[in-house]
């Protein structure tokens, strides 16, 4: 079989990336840990065993490249709103609420009062969004190009391979 770049999953940022494989790699070793208590054959763990061990090594290696690169936070090319960077809202106020480094410090600015919490853009708290005429002309022409047709119902790759478990599909449904 040619090669091909199909297996391929980047958003085109390397550090997002690399962010990505750290997950993919913390999640895989979970599940060959979970795998391994649901077996008892000796050849099966130490082969799981050996997997989940590569994950680690895998999520270490990704680690090293991602702190290679200089800087690697935020992702992305554009910056943070800095009226927004360092603010943390506390909205898990009462029994429960854990202060830590993620919420506390010098670096944040933590905001509790309810009443600093909306709003926090200077509007007034509703879901308004202001467009100038170039704006609106394209929202209008992408609402008409993205518009859906509720009456179309077509058969689809999830109804050509269901199976037991599916619940209903289209093609089977009594109308």
């Amino acid at each position: 079989m040619p090669w091909t770049s199909a297996y391929v999953d980047s958003i085109g940022c390397p550090t997002s990336d690399m962010r990505s494989n750290i997950a993919a790699e913390a999640r895989a070793k979970v599940v060959y840990e979970r795998l391994i208590t649901v077996t008892d054959d000796p050849g099966i763990v130490d082969a799981l065993r050996f997997l989940m061990t590569r994950e680690v090594a895998h999520q270490k290696s990704f680690e090293k490249a991602l702190y290679s690169i200089e800087p690697n936070f935020p992702p992305g090319k554009l910056p943070g709103d800095p009226r927004f960077t360092d603010i943390y809202y506390n909205m898990s106020q009462g029994e429960g609420d854990t202060v830590g480094p993620w919420n506390a410090g010098e670096q944040w600015d933590v905001v509790a009062d309810r009443e600093l919490q909306s709003a926090v853009d200077g509007g007034d708290g509703s879901a308004t969004v202001a467009l100038d005429a170039t704006q609106t002309e394209a929202l209008d022409a992408m609402s008409l190009r993205l518009l859906s047709n509720p009456e179309l119902d077509r058969v689809t790759g999830a109804d050509l391979g269901a199976g037991p478990g599916a619940g209903s599909t289209t093609g089977d449904i009594q109308r």
